[in-house]
């Protein structure tokens, strides 16, 4: 075998690292249509389909997802390590703390539908109220999680896209009033199969930033 140039074989990156610049969190009902494609085939970033509210500002620690794995294991006297594992569980959630008091925040965290009966009116145009339900409904959401960075080379927008298509809330965070900080109402969500999609998570990643490290096309200027 012919011999190796360490930093070619490593083939380290810089600009392949990457951070969410600006990212945005958006919610909607079950019966709103799941997002197929954020993209169009030129990667340009698409409007999401009518019903998707958004989240708005969040705490600096942004969007934290997280996973439960865990595996069966089948251990055999003549071996120190297992001989079959298999996967039980894999489970995804996401948690953010959002600042602002508006429409999907406010549902996301109280469990309110956000749109048709039940669902709070555009602000200012009404009073804002809900009461908690002796039993408190089962309440599926779509969520789709957009993250904002740039191409180090060309400056161009790159977009990683996360979607839920059915999500339940599995956790909320304190509620604190106080002279001294916004009201927050951190949640955490958790992922499941949608039956439509086969799937509990989509992710994309395209954008003009990231089209721009495709190799140029032989022959062409």
């Amino acid at each position: 075998m012919p011999a190796a140039d360490f930093t070619t074989l490593a083939e380290m990156r810089q600009s392949l690292i990457r951070k969410a610049l600006r990212y945005a969190i958006f919610a909607a009902d079950p019966d709103t249509p799941a997002v197929a494609s954020p993209f169009d085939e030129a990667g340009v970033l698409q409007t999401l389909p009518n019903g998707y509210l958004p989240v708005g500002y969040t705490t600096a620690d942004g969007v934290t997802f997280s996973g439960d794995l865990s595996t069966s294991d089948v251990e055999s006297g003549q071996s120190a390590s297992p001989t079959r594992s298999d996967v039980e569980t894999d489970t995804q959630t996401a948690q953010w703390v959002p600042q602002e008091t508006n429409a999907a925040a406010v549902a996301l965290y109280e469990n309110l539908p956000l749109s048709g009966a039940g669902a709070l009116p555009e602000l200012g145009t009404a009073t804002w109220t809900w009461s908690r339900p002796k039993t408190p409904p089962t309440r599926y959401r779509r969520l789709v999680f957009i993250a904002e960075d740039l191409n180090k080379a060309t400056g161009n927008p790159l977009y990683i896209v996360r979607h839920f298509p059915s999500a339940l809330r599995s956790g909320r965070e304190d509620e604190q009033w106080t002279r001294t900080a916004e009201i927050s109402r951190g949640v955490t969500y958790q992922a499941y199969i949608d039956d439509a999609l086969g799937t509990d998570s989509i992710t994309w990643i395209d954008g003009p930033g990231w089209r721009d490290f495709a190799p140029p096309v032989a022959g062409g200027a």
